[in-house]
């Protein structure tokens, strides 16, 4: 328990240090997170359920040679790739702010270090340290949760793509 305290404590640290940039930058990870586990969710969860329904109802039909078929066949795979593909731009965009956010802090950090500069002139190295401080921290936690987040975007995307052509695979004609 005293372990989880401390490991608390040092992220509460963290966070203070960090400025109003990191708060931001928390906000978008979590966002971030959020919307891959439901990506993932929908993929191993909901999507087999759909693609069963799907083919079924495929299988079903009397006839899957004609073009009015073919038209159905190509309107059922182009909704099953428009539901997997959701969110996938929203996850990719965060995971390219990420960076961004992380310089906005790099900046406002530096901000803070000219300032004291400015005030105080070299004496304050004390002062100087914690503008640095809040550089250091912003652009490590954007490029963190960036690097984290493109991992498994990537992995979910190749996933995806298997998945609408085992759809395509499974409607064609017999």
């Amino acid at each position: 328990m005293e372990i989880l305290s401390s490991n608390l404590f040092n992220i509460q640290l963290l966070m203070e240090n960090g400025g109003l940039v990191l708060w931001i930058i928390l906000l978008a990870s979590l966002l971030m997170w959020t919307l891959i586990i439901e990506r993932y969710l929908f993929v191993y969860v909901i999507h087999p359920k759909q693609f069963k329904t799907m083919i079924s109802d495929w299988h079903q039909r009397r006839e899957r040679g004609s073009w009015y078929a073919q038209k159905i066949r190509q309107g059922m795979i182009a909704e099953t790739t428009m539901s997997l593909k959701r969110y996938l731009m929203s996850i990719r965009t965060l995971i390219v702010a990420l960076p961004m956010l992380g310089l906005l802090g790099t900046v406002d950090g530096m901000i803070q270090t000219f300032d004291v500069l400015t005030v105080f002139g070299t004496g304050n190295a004390r002062g100087m340290a914690g503008g640095i401080s809040v550089a250091l921290i912003t652009t490590m936690g954007g490029l963190l949760a960036a690097l984290s987040g493109m991992y498994f975007s990537t992995q979910l995307e190749q996933r995806i793509t298997r998945e609408v052509d085992n759809v395509a695979d499974a409607l064609r004609r017999d």
